[in-house]
């Protein structure tokens, strides 16, 4: 079986390009078309039926939202396994997008490992609705935590700083062995030095400095450090979020 094409359906420009980065060494799924709002992906679907086995639908868009598209697919006869992605989870959403025949729902932030095991399920089932509500996990909460706070998705230092998170909330041990132990793995995992590391992770945090939530900033770092004054350091920026999660989660 060739790769499972995906058309992705959203007005988030930056996660579609996170999405197309992450599926663009991969064996087995492609994203192969893109659109940014309703009316576009529709127009798109029935121009290139046959150019794509998924589609990757937002729920929330301008000018055409997801429903539209759905009652779209329904009225033109379009049988397409459909991932609904949407930050909203009501029962009344989920019944809808059910009823309209979605074959999916899946929460944004979404673990981007969890989207290639569902995409990969569905190329191999035959059209059929399986809604299913997953619950966040770790590196979701870690990702809606750092687009909050402002950190472009886009950039290197995100990457490293939330898979830092993950490891010092896995691995307390290594609170204080930022330098020593937590830059070295990340290069190991990234193929990188641990100056590179460190000097993205800092950057990110300056962008989310001067872009970010003010209200979050405090109420995460005010405890930490004088954040009138400064801005926290890669370690306290790192393990002031993991600590937070741990008591959260």
């Amino acid at each position: 079986m060739g790769k499972v094409k995906v058309l992705m359906i959203d007005d988030n420009i930056s996660l579609i390009k996170m999405v197309k980065e992450y599926f663009k060494i991969n064996d087995n799924i492609e994203i192969t078309l893109e659109a940014h709002n309703g009316m576009e992906g529709i127009e798109l679907i029935k121009s290139n039926i046959n150019d794509f086995d998924i589609i990757l639908l937002d729920l929330v868009m301008p000018l055409k939202d997801g429903i539209y598209v759905l009652k779209k697919l329904r009225e033109n006869n379009i049988n397409k396994k459909v991932i609904v992605e949407t930050s909203y989870n009501s029962p009344e959403i989920i019944r809808e997008v059910s009823e309209l025949g979605a074959t999916y729902f899946i929460l944004k932030p979404y673990n981007l490992e969890d989207l290639e095991e569902r995409i990969l399920t569905l190329s191999n089932v035959k059209q059929e609705n399986i809604i299913n509500l997953k619950v966040p996990d770790l590196q979701m909460l870690i990702t809606k935590l750092l687009h909050n706070l402002g950190v472009p998705s886009h950039i290197k230092g995100y990457q490293y700083i939330r898979e830092g998170v993950q490891l010092i909330y896995e691995n307390p041990d290594i609170t204080n062995a930022i330098t020593k132990e937590l830059y070295p793995e990340l290069a190991r995992k990234f193929g990188t030095t641990a100056s590179r590391v460190e000097r993205a992770i800092r950057h990110a945090i300056e962008v989310s400095w001067n872009r970010g939530n003010w209200n979050l900033m405090e109420e995460i770092f005010g405890c930490s450090v004088d954040i009138d004054k400064a801005k926290p350091t890669n370690s306290e920026f790192i393990v002031t979020i993991a600590d937070k999660l741990r008591l959260e989660v």
